[in-house]
């Protein structure tokens, strides 16, 4: 966990704020294009309030990191973060995760971004101009002209890249809807890119299914989904003394380096870990942002709750150490692969 100060609030739209942000101690934080901040909101509910933002800073180009809130209906955390942090504020944070981040600058990459989905989008295209050599296009989709958050900076990189960059603007106030039919011809020329998906649930359905019906390979399609935190992911750490289960011992590889520790009957994975000091990566510990994702290399567990990774990715032994418990004596996880 660490502390960031606010240093700047910025009016993106009537329901949009970005917040500026630098370490309290100076030291910068390291990130990837397209990850996220858990932000501690702060409340007296039981269990506490917390939220994941989308970083729309690129490490390339932008000094400090800059997270972006839309405002909700009903939405306690956005709405408090909306009404109430000022320049000199401090916030609770994670340190950045998620992998939502491309593997390789250099492709070709098609965006495709619905509301406040440009957040993370925005931060993987800034990147993308800055420290690679490919085309990029963005398709982006908004409610109406005055809802397009980030407007300004999207209109200066056209300028700045215009033989690089092409952004299509899709208004519902103006073309309606998006259909599949109509999708499909607008994203046609594009298969042999690198798609990267976020935006509210309908158009992400909607979109990776024509992304799909084109012929994407699943794995040149890359989806963000946040849902609203239940528990408290700052909470202290406190392992089972009497869980119901085995007994284990895992081996992790983590950072380059190699430990063994005991797994407690009842225990999870990362619990295990940051009860042990290692700095395993997580966000949220409920099994909904793959931040803790790592690689079963030996071993069994079970997930008590899951809703990130798919069939593929289990069967390639893809786990969540926030939800894994064992059920052999001996597991042994990556995090290096």
């Amino acid at each position: 966990m660490a502390k960031v100060r606010v240093v700047e609030v910025v009016r993106e739209t009537a329901e949009a704020h970005s917040l500026v942000l630098e370490p309290l101690d100076g030291a910068p934080f390291e990130y990837l294009p397209g990850q996220f901040l858990t932000v501690r909101v702060p409340s007296d509910r039981d269990g506490g309030a917390a939220r994941c933002y989308s970083l729309c800073s690129s490490p390339e180009r932008d000094h400090r990191l800059k997270v972006t809130i839309k405002r909700t209906r009903d939405g306690y955390a956005s709405n408090w973060l909306c009404d109430n942090v000022v320049v000199g504020c401090e916030l609770d944070v994670l340190p950045p995760a998620g992998t939502f981040v491309p593997k390789d600058l250099d492709r070709d990459f098609l965006l495709l971004a619905g509301g406040s989905g440009i957040t993370p989008v925005l931060s993987i295209l800034k990147t993308a101009l800055h420290a690679g050599q490919g085309l990029v296009t963005l398709i982006y989709a908004n409610r109406d002209e005055a809802s397009v958050i980030f407007r300004d900076e999207l209109v200066a990189l056209t300028e700045e890249f215009p033989e690089r960059l092409a952004i299509v603007h899709w208004l519902e106030s103006v073309q309606g809807l998006p259909s599949q039919p109509v999708l499909s011809a607008l994203l046609a020329s594009y298969g042999d890119r690198e798609a990267f998906v976020c935006g509210p649930g309908p158009f992400m359905d909607l979109t990776v299914r024509t992304l799909t019906g084109l012929g994407f390979p699943r794995e040149r399609v890359h989806q963000e989904v946040f849902t609203s935190l239940a528990g408290d992911p700052f909470a202290e750490v406190v392992l089972p003394t009497d869980g119901v289960g085995m007994d284990a011992e895992v081996q992790v590889e983590l950072d380059g380096e190699t430990s063994t520790h005991a797994w407690p009957a009842g225990a999870r994975l990362l619990d295990v870990l940051l009860a042990a000091g290692r700095e395993a990566p997580f966000s949220c510990r409920e099994g909904a942002c793959s931040a803790c994702a790592c690689l079963l290399q030996e071993g069994t567990v079970e997930l008590d709750h899951n809703e990130v990774l798919d069939d593929v990715d289990l069967a390639d032994g893809i786990i969540l150490a926030c939800q894994a418990r064992a059920t052999s004596p001996v597991v042994k996880i990556s995090y290096d692969v």
